[in-house]
């Protein structure tokens, strides 16, 4: 019998972190489709992958990032300029594809606009090393929830519904859904995506380095958790958080009368932001609450998957690189999912009975491009168009002696 034919890889890539793109897919494909909450009962999915999917998101986003900029070594001088080119129209392109997506008629707040800001707010940051990246991470965890925690209160409300085209007709509402009030808070998640680029500066395919991120990881996690809770503990706290939710005139009265719909409400999850009229919000660890503690304990949770997945992918790499091939083209999968959710478009698609019958379209559409093999159709257009306008605004330097052509 022939050996089955399996995708060669490229050097220097590290398939661990396709495979934890493509469990951050699987898993914000739960929070979209799956119960988030039945009463105040939150079934294992969200508990498992609410909040940490899209951190997981987020943070790889800040590892390819630092792929893309040196790897362990960051880039200086032109091919930094060039680096960042590429950033930038990648986050450009992501951006302009988020705001479509907005316009789709579905249940998910997506998150490819803030994504796109992301990159964005990420290219100061281009040429530091893993110690200073994981310095200023920790710097914005613990002050960015502050920050806007502060600012808030003097910004328009948060308006339902994901980033649209006609939303750019409103840039100063557009900029603060994005950076601070909307689902996913650019301006505070800015610590994914430093903790990312820390990660991605590191030599990750060592075995070595990647079990001390797995350890770290659940450490972290772990430690976030614990403290949250001993804060929460404190007298009067829970009774501020029931006082306070949500962030308006009128709290829920069902959070004062009955714990446990304050328990369920923290284990389900926020909006992306916190209510302001207690500062004990901070201290909570509820997914999408972007408070230190939530930012922390999601950070580590994406260390600890990411680190499992590069030491489990040690073995036969090949073999997971075709059959967790949707995560070396999450975007176009995630936009097909966005597109599968589309209310009246696909045939009662967006029903919690039809999750598996996804996650089986973008497993065997991502096996069928790694095989081929072949790229990913936006990823084809957005790596095309990037190096393109990198090669036109920031052209090669010529070898001594050699003549323009």
């Amino acid at each position: 019998m022939s050996e089955p034919v399996l995708p060669d890889i490229a050097p220097g890539r590290v398939v661990g972190v396709d495979v934890a793109r493509a469990f951050a897919l699987a898993g914000m494909m739960a929070t979209h489709l799956l119960p988030g909450r039945i009463g105040n009962d939150v079934p294992w999915a969200q508990q498992v992958a609410g909040g940490r999917a899209s951190a997981l998101f987020a943070v790889l986003a800040g590892v390819s990032v630092a792929l893309a900029s040196g790897r362990t070594e960051p880039l200086r001088g032109r091919e930094r300029g060039a680096a960042s080119v590429r950033l930038a129209v990648r986050a450009l392109l992501i951006g302009a594809l988020g705001l479509a997506l907005g316009a789709v008629p579905t249940v998910i707040a997506v998150i490819l606009a803030s994504y796109a800001v992301l990159f964005l707010l990420g290219l100061p940051f281009l040429g530091l090393g893993p110690r200073s990246l994981a310095a200023w991470a920790v710097a914005w965890v613990a002050l960015a929830p502050v920050g806007a925690h502060l600012l808030r209160p003097l910004l328009p409300p948060h308006e339902v519904g994901s980033p649209e085209p006609e939303d750019l007709l409103r840039p100063g509402h557009l900029l603060s859904e994005l950076l601070l009030t909307g689902y996913y808070p650019a301006a505070v998640w800015v610590a994914y995506l430093l903790a990312g680029m820390a990660l991605g500066r590191l030599p990750l395919a060592r075995p070595v380095v990647a079990a001390r991120v797995l350890a770290v990881g659940v450490v972290l996690a772990v430690a976030a958790t614990a403290c949250s809770r001993l804060l929460l503990g404190q007298p009067g706290a829970r009774a501020a958080l029931a006082a306070t939710y949500p962030d308006t005139v009128t709290p829920d009265p069902s959070l004062a009368t009955d714990p446990g719909a304050l328990d369920a409400l923290l284990t389900h999850g926020l909006g992306g932001t916190t209510p302001t009229g207690s500062w004990w919000w901070l201290a909570v660890v509820a997914p999408h609450s972007g408070a230190p503690l939530d930012l922390a304990q999601t950070i580590g949770s994406a260390m600890a998957v990411t680190g499992l997945c590069v030491l489990a992918t040690r073995i036969h790499p090949r073999v997971w690189a075709a059959v967790f091939g949707a995560g070396a083209m999450t975007l176009s999968l995630y936009t097909l999912h966005v597109l599968m959710m589309a209310q009246g478009w696909w045939p009662d698609w967006e029903s919690p009975d039809h999750y598996g019958d996804q996650v089986l379209v973008v497993g065997v559409v991502g096996a069928f491009f790694a095989l081929v093999p072949l790229r990913g159709p936006l990823e084809t257009v957005v790596s095309v168009t990037s190096r393109r306008a990198a090669l036109w605004l920031v052209p090669p330097a010529r070898l001594p002696g050699t003549a323009p052509r």
